[in-house]
């Protein structure tokens, strides 16, 4: 086994291997030419969980930008929204600054572990059932079918002469590849515009231009990948499948064929004994239902999204042929090594990576929880001016300035009272505000970000150098008993 490649191609796609045992020959071409793969239709438990997934994630995908939530005056109220111009993302109660950035980092930490999770257990579940490429390029081969016909009837119809059905055909499904594409493009931007209104524009043409470019972007990538590239995207464009491998180990459910059942294979004829021979009649049907154009007898291999029709394919012919079904199946290699001599080997949900990944998973989700829990809707940021250091006024006193930043998170206008500590005699001035006293009051509007320029004051000989430690404290004037925010700082002034 150790000297078979993991990607070993079926003889239906031979050009591939061809290639690749050319690759010392000078005088042959390492090109191949794309093997057409027409997806024979198949009905089945793996078939009907993937239409159940593809209407469900559709169904996310097309209306959560209509989905609203009330966030009070002011806001926007749809409920998943990335604000661009505002600076904001909000999901549903989550409002995320750009400050607050770690958040969608660990959003990306957590999809990445609990996919690393959940292919160690149940293999290229993602690919089968949750890739946007597997559920558009499901969608656009049921209209294909729709169209031109199952399997045979569209090898018949690209083989034979452009005639006006071929052409009619041929539009239909074009066109209607195109709207969904079309569809699939306006519901993206509607993530980041209020969706009700991008349909009002849309219908009286009066979109931006980055809009339109944006629509008409993902458009052509939907239609192109889902409608054009299909299995080429998951076989050559896309990273996971060459390192999903090292995510597997003996006790990951794959589809697997049992070659200990199903060899030697055979035509079989009604009446024929079974006895020393193979139950796999050699009738191609997983080859024929496979949406990447694999035969799964071949063994694992990267072209395998594990989605399982070959399996629903192979259990109709079972059943036709009154054998037990399973001859493919989803399985361990632990469970088919055991089965192959008369035993069984239990499926392991507790191994060394599947407890790494849970542990990893909950320790990022709590790191997260807390943060969102304990988040504060106030953030204070002090920055000393540095030209000029500071500056001698006509009397001798010294002034520096500073500029602060108060970020209000919430939903509400609020007033803060700031007063210095540290510096005996010093007085503060706000720029368009109060001045000469020991205290200032600012007012900071909802959800907003607002800048104020400070001006302290101090006597020469209250300084205690060339730096002095100064200590601003910023307390909400509504909260009788809150926390006070301090914010230390050095005050500048010339030698003694």
């Amino acid at each position: 086994m150790a000297d078979e490649p993991m990607n070993a191609l079926p003889p239906s796609r031979g050009g591939k291997n061809q290639a690749a045992n050319a690759a010392g020959s000078d005088n042959q071409s390492l090109y191949a030419d794309r093997v057409r793969i027409y997806p024979q239709k198949v009905e089945g438990a793996f078939r009907r969980f993937k239409w159940t997934a593809l209407i469900v994630l559709l169904a996310i995908y097309y209306l959560a930008p209509w989905l609203r939530w009330d966030r009070g005056p002011g806001a926007p109220d749809q409920a998943l929204l990335i604000d661009m111009p505002a600076r904001r993302a909000y999901f549903f109660f989550i409002e995320i600054w750009p400050q607050e950035i770690y958040y969608l980092t660990g959003l990306l930490v957590l999809g990445a572990v609990g996919l690393f999770l959940v292919t160690s257990l149940f293999g290229r579940v993602w690919c089968a059932y949750s890739c946007p490429q597997t559920v558009w390029t499901d969608l656009f081969m049921w209209v294909e079918r729709m169209v031109e016909g199952d399997r045979n009837a569209r090898m018949r119809l690209d083989k034979g002469r452009w005639t006006a059905e071929r052409i009619i055909k041929k539009i239909t499904k074009h066109a209607i590849w195109f709207a969904i594409a079309l569809l699939t493009g306006g519901a993206w931007v509607m993530y980041f515009t209020d969706a009700p209104t991008l349909v009002v524009n849309l219908l009286n043409f009066q979109v931006s231009g980055a809009v339109t470019f944006f629509i008409l972007m993902f458009t052509a990538t939907t239609y192109l990948l889902a409608g054009i590239a299909r299995e080429q995207l998951c076989i050559y464009m896309c990273p996971w499948p060459r390192f999903q491998a090292a995510m597997f180990d003996e006790d990951t459910l794959t589809v697997t064929y049992e070659d200990w059942r199903g060899e030697p294979r055979g035509k079989h004829k009604t009446g024929d004994s079974w006895e020393n021979r193979g139950h796999c009649v050699d009738c191609l049907q997983c080859v024929n239902v496979c949406p990447t154009g694999i035969d799964i007898r071949d063994g694992s291999q990267l072209e395998c999204i594990g989605c399982g029709l070959c399996i629903d394919a192979c259990n109709r012919i079972m059943t036709r042929l009154d054998l037990p079904r399973g001859l493919i199946r989803l399985d361990t290699v632990s469970n088919q090594v055991a089965r192959a001599e008369g035993k069984s080997a239990p499926f392991r949900l507790l191994r060394p990576r599947t407890i790494v990944y849970t542990g990893l998973l909950a320790l990022v989700a709590a790191v997260m929880l807390f943060g969102l829990t304990t988040r504060s809707t106030l953030e204070v940021s002090l920055l000393r001016d540095r030209n000029p250091l500071f500056v001698t006024l006509s009397d001798g006193t010294i002034r520096n300035g500073y500029t602060f930043k108060i970020i209000n998170r919430a939903r509400a206008n609020r007033e803060f009272i700031l007063t210095l500590d540290g510096i005996e005699g010093a007085t503060l001035a706000v720029l368009g505000g109060s001045s000469g006293s020991r205290a200032a009051v600012f007012s900071t509007k909802p959800d907003q970000v607002e800048t104020f320029r400070v001006f302290v004051t101090a006597p020469r000989q209250a300084l205690a150098g060339e730096s002095t430690d100064l200590s601003f404290v910023l307390k909400e004037d509504a909260m009788e008993n809150g926390e006070d925010v301090v914010q230390g700082t050095v005050f500048l002034g010339p030698k003694q």
